[in-house]
């Protein structure tokens, strides 16, 4: 077990180049360093870089930013992350990486973790990390991409894709989906949930919900589903039917149905799986209920019903999740 001594934050390097989106480089400076074990240690070092000694990197906005480290921070990275811009310029439509880039590139240890946000993923395409590879972009951008890149497997309906060690991730927002995955793989659901709290933003979206949805905003004078939601949230351990919550507000299941996946962007069933396998998440970490007990809890039933809803969704069983995460927070 490490001591306090031995403790050292997982260190994340930004690469920032020119012509990059403010948004996006905020993202991870914003969800890593508000990540704390129970002892209110940082658990991430957030450090960015440019391509050349420290000094101004032009955004595609009105105004440049400064960035203290030069491509030898690289190096010292345990992950990395290439946000979205316009860098590559005339060469950026051959797919080929400029000599700067790809000799900033060359200074990442083997076995580091990758990760892009939206059109960064082009900066990881070129430099060959992808391909054989699942991954996505912007939903307006899959298209040009994969005509680029055809030795990589492009699916441009998810938010992000985590391949291991190399993760990739849909336009803006679902920038703030990806780190706070990696915040919940690295560190457990109720980290990654302390950190969607105090950033303000839903604490899981999983990977594969729809990136683009086209539908109209809902017409706030409509009653909502709100309520439904709240209710269930509360009953999760419970059977909850469909006709449960479309009579909580006194509609019929069709229009339920209907009202919610335009609130929600999926239907009631998989919302209703989500969060209990959210619960099952947070009570394998923080309890020492038996696995049957969590199920119960949970709503799920059996464990079996469970293992196989956690298998689907995160890949694992639950007592290997435990394992993991229980280990994390006794350490």
């Amino acid at each position: 077990m490490a001591t306090s001594e031995e403790f050292r934050p997982h260190r994340v390097v930004v690469l920032a180049l020119d012509g990059l989106l403010p948004f996006e480089l905020g993202i991870p400076h914003r969800i890593f360093t508000r990540a704390r074990d129970e002892h209110g240690r940082a658990l991430y070092e957030v450090l960015t870089c440019s391509v050349r000694p420290p000094g101004p990197v032009v955004t595609d906005a009105d105004f440049s930013v400064h960035v203290p480290h030069g491509p030898e921070a690289l190096a010292t990275a345990d992950t990395v992350i290439v946000p979205a811009s316009y860098e590559l310029g005339p060469e950026y439509d051959e797919g080929r990486l400029t000599p700067g880039l790809a000799a900033a590139l060359a200074r990442i240890r083997p076995g580091t973790r990758l990760a892009s946000i939206c059109t960064g993923v082009y900066v990881l395409a070129a430099a060959g990390y992808l391909d054989g590879r699942p991954a996505t972009t912007h939903w307006a951008d899959a298209d040009r991409f994969q005509r680029m890149f055809p030795a990589i497997r492009v699916d441009p309906d998810v938010l992000f894709i985590d391949d291991g060690d190399v993760l990739t991730s849909a336009g803006v927002a679902a920038g703030l989906d990806l780190c706070l995955h990696i915040v919940r793989r690295d560190h457990g659901a109720a980290v990654a949930n302390e950190v969607a709290r105090r950033t303000v933003v839903p604490p899981h979206r999983d990977g594969g919900q729809a990136q683009y949805i086209h539908r109209p905003v809902p017409d706030p004078q409509l009653a909502t589903t709100k309520a439904a939601r709240a209710w269930a949230l509360a009953r999760l351990h419970e059977p909850i039917q469909l006709r449960d919550l479309a009579a909580r507000e006194s509609m019929s299941v069709r229009t339920f149905t209907r009202r919610f996946r335009e609130e929600v962007g999926v239907s009631p069933g998989q919302w209703l799986t989500q969060q209990r396998v959210e619960l099952a998440r947070r009570l394998l970490e923080s309890t020492d209920l038996p696995i049957d007990h969590v199920a119960r809890d949970c709503g799920f039933g059996t464990a079996q019903s469970m293992r196989q809803h956690l298998q689907q969704n995160l890949g694992v069983t639950p007592t290997a999740y435990r394992r993991t995460f229980r280990a994390t927070a006794r350490a």
